[in-house]
C-alpha cells in the first residue's frame, strides 16, 4: 500500500464544498442571532461555531496523516469507546442547550458539552465498514446480515433510550446504505426493513391487511429463501402491526404530537404544530430571491423555533429564497457525488465502505432536516450538517471528512 506522509488533500472538490458549506453555516447562524427580540443564546452562537470550526481546521491535518490501515485497526476500539460513552450518557448525561434535562444526550466535559451519539455515528461507520469489508460475496439469506445489523442496533438502542428518535433514524440509514454498497440484493433489504413498514402501515387496518397479503404472496413465490426465513419475516411483520397500538400508547405526549402534526399541523397550531406552520410561512415568504441576509421578518421576530439549529433551513429559505435553497441542496448533492466517487475508486473494501457509510449518515440528516421544515417529514429534531449550530456536531463531521480525504489520498485521483 502506498503511504503518504504529507497532509495533501485527497479530493479537492469535496474539501472545498464542505469548508464552504461550514463557513456559510456560520454566516446563517450569525443571521439567526440578528433578531428584534433579544436572545443571548442565538446572538452569541456564531462565535462558538467559529471557535469549533477553527479547532476542527487545526485537527483535520492531524487526522489526514493517519494511514487508512491504522484507521481500520482502530475501528474496533473506537466502536467500543463509543458504546461506553453512550452507556455513560444514560447515567450521567443531560440535556444540551435548549433541550430538556430529562433527555440524556450530552456529556459535559468542563465547559464543553458533547453529544455522544454524534461520535457514535463515526464509530458505527468504521466498525460497519470493517465487518462488511470482510465479505467476499453478497449475502444469500437474511440470516447472513446478523453481524452488521447487530453492530448498528446495539448503539442505536442506547440512543433511543436517551430518547433520540431522530438520531436513531440516522443509524438506520447508515445500515441500509452500507448494506446496499456491500452488494446486498434490494429484495433482501426490503425484507429487512419490512417490519418497520408494517408498523407504520398499521395506522390503517385495511392498508395494513393488503400489505400483509401482498408480502405473503411475495414470500411464497420467492424460491431463494429458506422456509424458516420466510416464516420469520412474515411473523415479524404481523407482530409489528399488532404492537403498533401498545407502542403508540407508550409514546410521550410530545412524541405523539409530532406525529399527529406531521399528518395535520392544524391539530395543534399553538403547540407542536406551531413549529411547522411558522417554518412553512418563513420559507414561503422568501419567494425567489429572499428578503436579504439578516432581513427575514419571521426570523427577526423570533417566530421560527430553534432557528439557529434544527430550523436553520427555514432561515435560509426566508432570507435567500428559492435560489438560495436550491444552491444549498446542490452543494449537498455535489458532496454526496464526491463521496460516491471516492468509494468507487477505492479497491480496498474497508476504504470503499467508509465514504458510503458517511453518505448514509449525511443523506439522512439532509433528508429529514429539510423535509421537516416543509412538512414532508416528521419533526425529529436533527440538525443540518455543516450548517446548523452545534460545536461537537460540526467537529465530528469535519473530522469524518478528513478521514475520507485520507482515503482519497491513498486511493489516488480518478
Amino acid at each position: 500500500m502506498r503511504r503518504y506522509r504529507s497532509t495533501r488533500i485527497g479530493d479537492v472538490p469535496l474539501f472545498v464544498l464542505v469548508v464552504a458549506l461550514a463557513v456559510f453555516g456560520i454566516l446563517m447562524i450569525y443571521s439567526a442571532g440578528v433578531v428584534d427580540v433579544p436572545n443571548k443564546i442565538t446572538a452569541g452562537a456564531w462565535r462558538n461555531q467559529v471557535t469549533w470550526f477553527a479547532l476542527s481546521m487545526l485537527v483535520i491535518p492531524v487526522v489526514m496523516r493517519v494511514p487508512v490501515a491504522w484507521i481500520e485497526w482502530a475501528a474496533q476500539p473506537a466502536y467500543a469507546f463509543c458504546i461506553v460513552l453512550l452507556v455513560l450518557t444514560l447515567f450521567i448525561g443531560g440535556g444540551g442547550e435548549g433541550v430538556a434535562a430529562s433527555e440524556k444526550s450530552w456529556i459535559r466535559v468542563g465547559p464543553v458539552t458533547i453529544q455522544t451519539s454524534e461520535l457514535a455515528k463515526i464509530g458505527v461507520v468504521l466498525m460497519l465498514s470493517r465487518v462488511l469489508g470482510e465479505w467476499r460475496e453478497p449475502p444469500s439469506t437474511l440470516w447472513a446480515l446478523w453481524k452488521p445489523v447487530a453492530v448498528v442496533m446495539f448503539p442505536m438502542a442506547l440512543v433511543l433510550l436517551q430518547p433520540d428518535l431522530g438520531t436513531g433514524l440516522v443509524f438506520t440509514s447508515i445500515l441500509i446504505w452500507a448494506l446496499f454498497w456491500a452488494g446486498t440484493p434490494l429484495v433482501t433489504l426490503f425484507f429487512l426493513v419490512s417490519p418497520v413498514l408494517s408498523l407504520f402501515l398499521s395506522i390503517n387496518t385495511i392498508v395494513w391487511g393488503v400489505y400483509v397479503v401482498l408480502l405473503l404472496a411475495v414470500l411464497f413465490f420467492r424460491r431463494s429463501a429458506f422456509l424458516s426465513e420466510k416464516v420469520t419475516i412474515f411473523l415479524l411483520n404481523v407482530v409489528a402491526g399488532v404492537v403498533a397500538l401498545p407502542l403508540w400508547q407508550h409514546l410521550k405526549p410530545y412524541q405523539k404530537n409530532r406525529l399527529l402534526v406531521f399528518l395535520d399541523p392544524s391539530v395543534d397550531p399553538r403547540g407542536s404544530g406551531y413549529n411547522l406552520i411558522q417554518s412553512r410561512v418563513a420559507i414561503g415568504s422568501g419567494g425567489w430571491l429572499g428578503k436579504g441576509f439578516t432581513m427575514g421578518t419571521q426570523k427577526r421576530l423570533a417566530f421560527i423555533p430553534e432557528q439557529h439549529t434544527d430550523f436553520i433551513f427555514s432561515v435560509v429559505g426566508e432570507e435567500l429564497g428559492f435560489i438560495g435553497v436550491l444552491a444549498v441542496l446542490l452543494v449537498f448533492g455535489l458532496i454526496f457525488w464526491r463521496l460516491v466517487k471516492i468509494a468507487e475508486r477505492s479497491s480496498d473494501p474497508f476504504a470503499s465502505m467508509v465514504p458510503f457509510g458517511l453518505f448514509g449518515s449525511w443523506f439522512a440528516h439532509v433528508l429529514v432536516n429539510v423535509g421537516m421544515t416543509v412538512g414532508i417529514m416528521p419533526i425529529t429534531g436533527i440538525p443540518l450538517p455543516f450548517v446548523s449550530y452545534g460545536g461537537s456536531f460540526l467537529l465530528v463531521n469535519l473530522l469524518a471528512m478528513a478521514i475520507v480525504q485520507r482515503i482519497a489520498a491513498e486511493t489516488g485521483r480518478g
